[in-house]
């Protein structure tokens, strides 16, 4: 499993934790339920229930390794930063080719470029980190350079 630092925000953490219970606690005795169901139907070399629950069981289980990875190698993301330069938890407007764009530089788990939330990862995340108000940032990605200027940090 990946122990890389996932950063988060607090309500992403909840959010989590949340899911992470309801894996363990409701999903996982659903699927030991119908796994027990199918059982009772016969012969389960051709059991097309059976086998459902079974792959289910191995997703659900993996998606709890998961969670709880994530949980474990969580740091939060401070929500009061400052905004002499850009940093994790930052909201940066930029002027770009496109023209003006808001981006909210998240950890990788609550990524969301439609919703103007971008990973640190990111090519456009990792070319602003760091800077300051003014600065013209080029981004390198496999489309081509895109060039921004940081016109406000909060």
């Amino acid at each position: 499993m990946n122990n890389k630092t996932q950063y988060i925000s607090e309500e992403g953490l909840v959010k989590l934790r949340a899911d992470l219970e309801e894996l363990v606690s409701v999903r996982r005795q659903e699927i030991a339920q119908r796994i027990h169901d199918a059982k009772e139907h016969g012969d389960l070399a051709e059991n097309a229930e059976y086998e459902d629950a079974k792959n289910e069981q191995a997703f659900v289980e993996g998606s709890i390794q998961r969670l709880e990875a994530l949980i474990k190698n969580a740091t939060v993301i401070d929500g009061t930063h400052g905004t002499d330069h850009v940093q994790i938890g930052s909201t940066v407007k930029v002027d770009g080719t496109d023209g003006k764009e808001v981006f909210t530089i998240v950890g990788s788990t609550e990524a969301s470029p439609g919703e103007g939330r971008i990973s640190n990862e990111s090519p456009v995340g990792r070319a602003l980190l760091g800077k300051h108000k003014g600065d013209a940032v080029v981004v390198h990605v496999p489309a081509g350079d895109f060039s921004y200027k940081i016109l406000e940090i909060s």
